[in-house]
């Protein structure tokens, strides 16, 4: 059975879900430099506890910036020094461009367009 929980902090819900050795992360609303820090804990948490294999779900993510951005790609790294990977789905708007502009759709093994 999958453990799932939500949290909301300023104007970014955060939902995990694990299932075997592996994470969901659903994030909605802004990832920006008020709301990175507790992203950071989650995806810190989930690496420390040995979960190294996570799909970000970002459908429904309204706005990033280089705060949440720089979240992704260290976590990115993390996962991968632990044997893992870190991985994008509904990725659209805003993320899309930043990815796209700056060259860092690279720094994933996976970046996926569509849902999980």
């Amino acid at each position: 059975m999958a453990a799932v929980y939500v949290r909301e902090v300023a104007d970014l819900s955060v939902e995990v879900e694990r299932a075997d050795g592996s994470a969901t992360v659903r994030l909605a609303g802004d990832l920006d430099k008020l709301t990175a820090p507790h992203f950071k804990r989650v995806l810190s948490g989930l690496v420390a506890e040995g979960c190294v294999k996570i799909v970000v779900d970002t459908a429904r993510l309204d706005f990033c910036d280089s705060s949440g951005l720089w979240v992704l790609v260290e976590h990115q790294r993390r996962a991968q020094e632990g044997g893992g990977w870190l991985r994008l789905t509904g990725v659209q708007g805003v993320l899309r461009r930043v990815l796209d502009v700056t060259g860092l759709k690279a720094a994933f093994d996976s970046v996926l367009l569509g849902q999980v």
